[in-house]
């Protein structure tokens, strides 16, 4: 019987950049070279009576792409994920910093 911690950590391997982009690209002189953000986390649980269970999950987002023309490199984001990945963290920031200024106000 396989050890199913072990078998769900070698999934991880196929989450990330490769997953969302892709291999990097060479097109007319120019490398492409992907980034992306990409997390996931599983879980896996045993009992000697009952057998095994697990599960997990992932996400990953396309960031942007490095872009490289013989010495000059450059980073050219994808907007629309950085925008998505970008609000609820904008969100979260501003309604900590609304309840500081509030607790200081008092």
């Amino acid at each position: 019987m396989p050890n199913l911690p072990i078998e769900l950590g070698k999934l991880t391997g196929a989450l990330g950049v490769k997953s969302t982009y892709g291999e990097q690209e060479d097109v007319d002189g120019v490398r492409m070279i992907p980034v992306a953000v990409s997390w996931s986390g599983f879980g896996a649980g045993q009992d000697g009576e009952s057998g095994q269970g697990g599960g997990g999950g992932g996400f990953s987002a396309p960031v942007g792409a490095y872009i490289r023309r013989g010495d000059d490199i450059r980073f050219e984001p994808n907007i629309v994920s950085v925008l998505a990945v970008g609000i609820p963290f904008v969100w979260v920031a501003g309604r900590a910093l609304a309840r500081i200024i509030r607790a200081l106000k008092r």
